[in-house]
């Protein structure tokens, strides 16, 4: 019997190579005072998650509306942002007339962009140091400064309670705590630490809390 021939196997087609678009560098700007404007690039680190703009905006509204100046500047204004990363709110603070800004953060890379930054935009009230935010909060005089920055990683829950205590302690009693969760805190949380709520917005995953000393705010 006459069998027929074998199927020839389809010719295989050449492994497509995924394309992928270089991606666009991330930017953030400052948003108003000396450097308004000024585009500052990101850098692509995990983790990484720069206050988006439109929340810097509205925080220091209301930071400015706390110093009682218009214009939105803080002068005389001493800050220190715990957790630095890009640098974008110890920058804008600094932008808008600080007469003093430490930033701190661990990340060898991001802080000699942020020491490059400083030298670049001659940022004379901006301090930048290598190291823990919290032990930095904790050697600061106590009522010493009118704003603490704290954004500590999403990932890191362990740093938020002892990164409050710190900044209530350090805090001067016109002065206020930023603070970007991952959750919103209730004044219950917060009132053990020596805080309580005095603004708050939602944007996307991030939860922006403007905080004050729980002595001034009941005083």
């Amino acid at each position: 019997m006459r069998k027929d021939p074998a199927p020839k196997p389809a010719a295989s087609k050449p492994a497509r190579v995924p394309r992928h678009k270089a991606p666009l560098p991330r930017q953030i700007r400052i948003i108003g005072g000396l450097w308004k404007r000024t585009r500052l690039a990101v850098a692509d680190k995990p983790g990484l998650r720069p206050t988006p703009d439109r929340v810097r905006e509205t925080l220091f509204n209301w930071l400015a509306s706390l110093a009682g100046v218009g214009g939105g500047e803080l002068p005389g204004w001493h800050c220190l942002d715990a957790f630095a990363g890009t640098g974008a709110l110890g920058l804008e603070a600094a932008s808008r007339g600080a007469a003093s800004v430490l930033s701190c953060e661990q990340d060898a890379e991001l802080v000699a962009q942020l020491l490059a930054i400083k030298t670049r935009l001659g940022a004379q009230a901006l301090r930048v140091e290598r190291g823990n935010g919290v032990t930095a909060l904790e050697r600061v005089p106590a009522g010493s400064l009118h704003a603490v920055f704290l954004d500590p990683p999403f990932e890191q829950p362990a740093l938020y309670e002892p990164a409050l205590r710190a900044a209530a302690r350090a805090l001067h009693a016109d002065g206020a705590v930023y603070l970007e969760a991952p959750r919103r805190w209730t004044d219950e949380e917060l009132a053990p630490l020596g805080l309580i709520g005095f603004r708050y917005l939602k944007a996307g995953a991030v939860h922006a809390h403007l905080l004050r000393p729980l002595v001034a705010a009941t005083a």
